[in-house]
């Protein structure tokens, strides 16, 4: 499985913005030595990445600069939502409407991942459910990343109150990973 290359760019950058340059040597020198001569020079654009890599640079992330705390990634997350969603990906949000933007769920996965899908289900006129199915490679701190980018954009729609929480996880043996997502609106 891949992973889209700006995925693992908002990453970098969000290392650079929080640890600075020093910050992103440090997780950088955690990599092996091909991942460090791949992720060196690394600037915007389209491609692909293997899976694999963007995990151990995750890994190399919560190890380095997140003190074993993977919590980290819900906040690149949204690091990756604010970027994307405002440029490039700005025609997925439906402002206002977040029942609409989350009908998106798996052209918008299309663009992030190279195999499985993600269905959207809802529930009531505020909550839903996102499953992620038939990846081939899955990781905890990726789905992080997934509630993080979610729940900005869900913002960015106009929610003003956001929970979402991973009710089943392939990582930790579950045949999927399925999300719960529920907001409020303002007024």
């Amino acid at each position: 499985m891949k992973i889209a290359k700006n995925i693992v760019k908002t990453r970098i950058d969000f290392v650079r913005e929080h640890f600075g340059e020093a910050g992103w040597a440090k997780v950088l020198q955690a990599l092996p030595p091909d991942d460090q001569k791949e992720l060196k020079g690394i600037i915007a654009g389209v491609g692909w990445f293997p899976f694999e890599m963007g995990a151990r640079l995750d890994a190399a992330i919560v190890q380095v600069l997140g003190q074993g705390k993977a919590e980290v990634f819900e906040a690149i997350g949204a690091n990756s939502a604010r970027e994307n969603l405002q440029s490039v990906h700005r025609p997925f949000l439906a402002p206002g409407h977040p029942q609409k933007f989350l009908e998106k769920a798996d052209s918008i996965y299309k663009y992030y991942y190279d195999t499985g899908h993600r269905t959207y289900e809802p529930v009531s006129d505020r909550e839903g459910i996102l499953v992620t199915h038939d990846a081939e490679t899955f990781s905890a701190v990726d789905c992080l990343t997934v509630i993080g980018w979610y729940k900005e954009a869900l913002r960015m729609c106009g929610a003003s109150t956001v929970e979402m929480r991973e009710e089943e996880c392939r990582a930790k043996g579950a045949p999927c990973c399925r999300y719960r997502v529920r907001w409020t609106m303002p007024g």
